[in-house]
């Protein structure tokens, strides 16, 4: 069984848990997963940008010159 705390595969610091899901026999189940590296010393660093997980699909930002 999966233990209680997910840990990044890269720097082992622990990572909150995230619910997934996918499809078996037509039904929706819930998975639970490590979610993405908060530790801006690690290579796999998520950045401020993954934190909500979501991507509302909105027009990127105007760059100004």
């Amino acid at each position: 069984m999966d233990s209680d705390e997910h840990v990044c595969p890269v720097c082992g610091q622990p990572v909150e848990t995230v619910v997934r899901r996918h499809k078996t026999l037509g039904v929706w189940v819930p998975v639970w997963t490590g979610g993405p590296c908060h530790n801006p010393e690690c290579e796999a660093y998520a950045g401020q940008d993954a934190r909500s997980g979501e991507d509302h699909g909105g027009a990127p930002a105007a760059k100004s010159s």
